[in-house]
């Protein structure tokens, strides 16, 4: 799911720092959705190729709006108002499996494949929850470097169906 609302700062803006005693550094990231949100500026993903059709824009970080949620938000820090619903695919897929190229591990930074988080950008369509499967996003955790991999394998979509939503409710009419 993209989200991309008028944001009302003139497109892109960079957020602001500040240090800590304990030596780390916050770093106050702008959003459309979240308003402005503190995090540590290690936990910043850096996709040094962007994702597909949003090439320009580099810098990511994870929001969890729920605790105990399986969705988070990627929000980009180049453009508050552009941020995608994430999940990983495990959650809903249990024989999902990304091959991860040699020369893609070293892009990466990884050293085992398990260094690797995997999430999937979740869509809505009417009444269903789909997820992106074909173009799966895979993160270098101790680098926090990511790239979004193409699958060639034809048996994931673009649209795999993850969650069917009720239908809301009829209200009765007097």
């Amino acid at each position: 799911m993209v989200d991309r609302k008028s944001s009302g700062y003139g497109g892109r803006k960079m957020p602001g720092t500040a240090g800590r005693l304990d030596g780390s550094v916050r770093m106050n990231v702008e959003t459309t959705r979240f308003g402005t949100v503190e995090i540590e500026d290690d936990r910043v993903i850096t996709f040094p190729n962007g994702l597909l059709g949003f090439s320009d824009y580099r810098r990511y970080c994870l929001l969890r709006p729920n605790e105990d949620g399986v969705f988070l938000w990627l929000q980009s820090l180049d453009d508050p108002s552009l941020a995608f619903v994430v999940t990983d695919p495990s959650q809903f897929v249990k024989d999902y499996v990304v091959p991860i190229r040699p020369e893609q591990m070293e892009s990466l930074g990884l050293d085992k494949v398990d260094d690797a988080q995997v999430l999937v950008i979740v869509n809505k369509r009417e009444r269903q929850l789909t997820a992106n499967l074909q173009g799966p996003l895979v993160i270098g955790t101790n680098t926090m470097t990511g790239e979004q991999l193409v699958l060639a394998e034809k048996r994931w979509t673009t649209r795999h169906l993850i969650v069917e939503l009720a239908p809301l409710p009829q209200v009765a009419s007097a």
